[in-house]
C-alpha cells in the first residue's frame, strides 16, 4: 500500500517531495527549521510554520493567527499529536499494537484510534470493491525483501499466488473491539491510509485551539483550512511525476484535502516493476498510472482514495471517483496523459 511509515530519510529528494505549494509555500532550500518560524503576515497576523520528521515523511504545518504565541503552542500541541499516533499506526514499531496483531493475528481491546482506522478501512475496501485492501503487507514485504540486495530474479507465479493466499479483507473479523485474522502468516499495512488519518487529528488539534487558517502538508497528504495570502484560498501544486520543473496542474482549497499517490518514488527493483502500491488481486504493482491525486472532504478519504483508483486502471478510476459526492481527481501515466474527474477544478492562472 502507499507512503510507508518506515521511511525516516533526511534527503533532498523526500523534502522537494513536499514542496509543491505555491503563495505561502514551503521553502525547497532543505533546510529543516529546529523551531517555528514567525514572522509578521499583515497588519494583523503572523505566518508561523515549522516542519519536522513524522509518519516517515516531513511534517509541515503553516498557520496564520493574531496571536505569535498561540500560534506556536498550538503547532507544538500538533506535532504532539502526530508522535502519539505514530506510536499506534506505525506497524514497523515492534512495540506497537498493531506490530503485535501482524505477529500474532488477533488482538484484543484494540487502542480506539487503530480501530478506527481498521474499520475505515474495510469500509473502503467494499466502497472501491476490493481495489483499497490494508491485507496486502505480506507481499508489499515479500517485494521489498526480495529486492533488497539488487536480486533481479521475477517472483513466479506460484510464488505470488501463495501471498495471494493471505490477502483479503474479507479475512478479517472485527468486532466487539477485538480482532482476528482467517490465516496464519497474515498481516495488515495501514500505509494507504493512516498518515491521511493522522493529519486529520492534526486539523482538528489546531481547530480546537481556535486556529482557523492553517496548511497541513504531510509528504503529499494536505489538509487546509480557511484562507492564506490576501484572504484568498491556499494554491498547491500537482507534483510532476516526471520531474520537469513543472506542475501538472494547480488547484485552490479553503477547507479541504488532498492526498496524492504515486509509483514514481520508491521502487524495490532496479527494473521499476514493482513499487509499494499493490493490487491485490494480481499481487503485482500497477503500472496504468504514474500518478493519483484526489481532493475530497477529508485527508483520510483523499488518501485511501488516491491508493484505490491507482490500483485502477485510469478511465475506471476517473469513472468511480465521478460516482462520489465531494470528490475529485487527477490521474496522470507514464505516456504523461492526463484525465481529470468532472468535478476537478484547476485554478486559474
Amino acid at each position: 500500500m502507499e507512503k510507508r511509515l518506515d521511511q525516516y530519510q533526511l534527503n533532498r529528494r523526500s523534502f522537494l517531495k513536499m514542496s509543491g505549494l505555491l503563495g505561502l509555500g514551503v521553502a525547497s532550500s532543505g533546510i529543516i527549521p529546529a523551531a517555528a518560524e514567525a514572522i509578521k503576515f499583515d497588519r494583523n497576523r503572523y505566518k508561523v510554520s515549522k516542519t519536522k520528521l513524522g509518519i516517515g515523511t516531513f511534517v509541515a504545518l503553516t498557520l496564520l493567527h493574531s496571536s505569535k504565541d498561540q500560534a506556536e503552542q498550538a503547532l507544538d500541541l500538533a506535532f504532539a499529536e502526530v508522535s502519539r499516533l505514530e506510536n499506534v499506526l506505525n506497524r514497523f514499531d515492534q512495540t506497537t499494537a498493531l506490530s503485535y496483531l501482524n505477529q500474532e493475528g488477533k488482538l484484543k481491546r484494540l487502542p480506539p484510534d487503530l480501530e478506527q482506522v481498521i474499520f475505515a478501512s474495510l469500509q473502503y475496501h467494499k466502497l472501491t470493491n476490493g481495489a483499497f485492501d490494508i491485507t496486502v503487507a505480506p507481499i508489499v514485504d515479500y517485494f521489498q525483501e526480495k529486492y533488497k540486495h539488487g536480486q533481479k530474479l521475477m517472483p513466479t507465479d506460484q510464488e505470488i499466488q501463495k501471498l495471494l493466499a493471505l490477502v483479503g479483507a474479507r479475512k478479517i473479523d472485527l468486532s466487539g473491539g477485538s480482532i482476528s485474522f482467517a490465516r496464519p502468516g497474515m498481516g495488515i499495512t495501514l500505509d494507504g491510509i493512516a498518515k491521511g488519518f493522522i493529519v486529520d487529528r492534526v486539523a482538528e488539534v489546531l481547530a480546537k485551539n481556535k486556529i482557523e487558517n492553517f496548511l497541513i502538508n504531510a509528504g503529499g497528504e494536505i489538509r487546509t483550512m480557511g484562507k492564506a495570502d490576501k484572504n484568498k484560498p491556499w494554491r498547491i501544486a500537482i507534483q510532476d511525476p516526471f520531474k520537469n520543473k513543472k506542475y501538472p496542474d494547480q488547484i485552490e482549497l479553503n477547507n479541504g484535502a488532498l492526498a496524492t499517490s504515486g509509483s514514481y518514488e520508491v521502487y524495490f527493483d532496479r527494473e521499476k516493476m514493482f513499487h509499494h502500491i499493490v493490487n491485490p488481486r494480481t499481487g503485482l504493482s500497477p503500472h496504468q498510472s504514474i500518478s493519483v491525486s484526489v481532493v475530497a472532504e477529508t485527508t483520510m478519504q483523499a488518501d485511501a482514495l488516491s491508493t484505490s483508483v491507482f490500483v485502477m486502471e485510469p478511465g475506471p478510476g476517473i469513472n468511480f471517483i465521478n460516482t462520489l459526492p465531494q470528490c475529485a481527481a487527477l490521474v496522470m501515466t507514464p505516456q504523461g496523459r492526463i484525465l481529470k474527474s468532472k468535478a476537478w477544478k484547476s485554478a486559474t492562472v
